[in-house]
């Protein structure tokens, strides 16, 4: 991130996607974790995340990135 090279905007989107997936991940196991805190009868499955899910994260941060 420090790097001073401009990347293109193909690179970017890539690093986005990147950053989106371990976004998605890291919800998804934090629901599991707090699934697996609860009693046993009580825990309900944890859906996986969607291509939809990583796209939708992904577009949140080229916006962001975009803004001035």
């Amino acid at each position: 991130m420090g790097d001073n090279n401009n990347k293109s905007g193909y690179e970017l989107r890539s690093d986005l996607l990147g950053m989106a997936i371990g976004l998605c991940e890291g919800r998804v196991a934090r629901l599991c974790e707090n699934e697996h805190l609860k009693p046993e009868g009580q825990r309900q499955p944890v859906n996986p995340y969607t291509t939809e899910d990583v796209l939708f994260e992904a577009e949140k941060l080229y916006n962001f990135v975009q803004k001035k």
